[in-house]
């Protein structure tokens, strides 16, 4: 095949993916946007409940993903278990969309971390395939890519909460089911144009034996999903449990796998290691931020009452904005004779500027009116803090596809998603810090509870700071044995 004829083909897949990306982060985001203020404000939670509740249901969303890439590199194929991801998303949002059956929260999250798990490690796989053996456009192409999450997460956040506000909780969640729907019409119609990539079972007809057993676990796992969700006690086991299988699977794999894939795995292990201290800062966004927001912050923006759940937007709103330049940025360097920053680099670089947002957020305090902050303290804080995720999470599945074969590449997505869940419930235990007793209403009062907080995770960022820099040389060995273009496997 020519070159001429590769590039429009490259270029129509990414949109493809791109887009069915957009649509799914589109239901998930304008979910978690409302779902712990309706937890505290409609079911009558508290603080502790709401956030560990909301951190178990993420745990396990971004931890089944290790067993949806399995299920796309081995069973029914990437491409077909993209489709199958998204049906059952779909399915869970209109659960939660139901009125007057609040018993519903628990099973229809479970279907949603069922439906996500299954879902989310195959797109990214397939962006891999698309753009293998080319490390400084893989970067780019997962720059772009995040930004596909961040657009639908955008929308989905400033319109989810107002239509809360303004019709109710349920059609909150219908319209994360409707962009669910809208995104499986748009990924069927594109199809086409993912023909030429994949696992090795998409270009097998399908096994309908497969499909009934991938079925079958489907509804298996909503069913334990639905039993943890439930117990604090369980959930805080099943975390322990899936970060002891994470370490499990890194040693079997590395003690199997040749000299160049053992490098490669250590790789991967001390990134994801700072990824999982990452995703804790990010985990703020949907529980202490979101309820310092509906306490302490003065939400009236130029006559507009901005919906507590919509101060989520900004992190979408500051990626979207900053995307595009960082992807050039990076394929400029790669251009370059000093090539591009190591990927090491960049995660140390995002947690000194995600410090920054988080010493913004604690010293706000010092401006308050009546226990009232600034929106603009909220938009500056929230530009470094998303700085920082484009910087450490844009790059998480990058740093995959560079350091890991084909044969290993969508399991190990899988893995790195299931140390972001895990790293999510301890974010919303840290959460939990900043927890207002039920009889304490004064902005005044809770206030401290939150900056208090906020500044000791800035401290916390900047630790993480010192420990990426000063691994930069140890990575940069590793990265000389290990990357380079990979052959696919047999």
């Amino acid at each position: 095949m020519t070159t001429e004829a590769q590039a429009p083909s490259r270029t129509r897949g990414f949109t493809t993916l791109f887009l069915v990306e957009l649509w799914e982060r589109f239901g998930y985001y304008g979910m978690t946007a409302v779902v712990v203020l309706y937890m505290v404000q409609q079911l009558g939670y508290t603080d502790d409940r709401a956030n560990l509740t909301y951190g178990a249901f993420a745990a396990l969303a971004y931890t089944v993903p290790a067993v949806g890439g399995w299920v796309g590199d081995k069973l029914l194929g990437s491409r077909r278990t993209t489709l199958l991801g998204a049906i059952v998303l779909a399915i869970g949002y209109i659960g939660l969309s139901i009125p007057g059956h609040p018993g519903l929260l628990f099973p229809a999250l479970a279907v949603v971390a069922v439906g996500g798990g299954v879902f989310k490690a195959n797109p990214a796989n397939l962006i891999s395939k698309l753009y293998e053996g080319d490390s400084a456009k893989i970067d780019s192409a997962f720059t772009m890519y995040y930004m596909a999450v961040n657009i639908g997460s955008a929308i989905s956040q400033i319109a989810t909460p107002l239509i809360a506000v303004k019709i109710g909780w349920h059609a909150a969640f219908a319209v994360c089911a409707a962009g669910l729907i809208a995104g499986i019409l748009n990924y069927l119609a594109m199809s086409r144009y993912l023909r030429h990539v994949g696992s090795e079972p998409d270009f097998e007809p399908l096994n309908v034996g497969r499909l009934v057993a991938v079925l079958i676990g489907i509804v298996i796992g909503i069913g334990l999903v639905t039993f943890i969700v439930q117990d604090r006690t369980v959930a805080r086991g099943t975390v322990v449990l899936g970060f002891v299988t994470m370490l499990a699977i890194f040693a079997v794999m590395g003690r199997r796998g040749s000299e160049r894939e053992r490098k490669g795995l250590i790789a991967v292990l001390i990134l994801t290691g700072l990824g999982m201290l990452f995703f804790i800062f990010y985990q703020q966004m949907s529980t202490s931020l979101t309820l310092f927001s509906l306490r302490n912050v003065n939400l009236d923006l130029f006559g507009y009452q901005v919906p507590a759940g919509q101060v989520q937007a900004l992190n979408p709103v500051w990626i979207f904005i900053l995307s595009p330049a960082l992807a050039w940025f990076y394929t400029s360097l790669g251009r370059g004779e000093g090539g591009d920053f190591h990927i090491s680099t960049k995660f140390a670089m995002g947690f000194a500027v995600l410090a920054l947002g988080f010493f913004i957020y604690g010293f706000s305090g010092r401006f308050a009116t009546d226990g009232k902050i600034s929106f603009w303290f909220m938009v500056a804080g929230y530009g470094f803090q998303s700085l920082g995720e484009l910087l450490i999470s844009g790059l998480g599945l990058a740093m995959v596809a560079r350091y890991v074969g084909p044969k290993l590449r969508g399991f190990i997505m899988g893995v790195w998603f299931l140390a972001t869940g895990i790293s999510q419930y301890i974010g919303s235990y840290v959460a939990t810090y900043a927890s207002v007793p039920q009889n304490v209403t004064s902005p005044v009062d809770t206030l401290p509870l939150y900056t208090n907080l906020f500044t000791k995770l800035g401290i916390v960022a900047v630790i993480g700071t010192v420990i990426a820099a000063a691994l930069i040389p140890y990575m940069k060995k590793l990265s000389a044995a290990s990357e380079g273009p990979w052959e696919e496997a047999a």
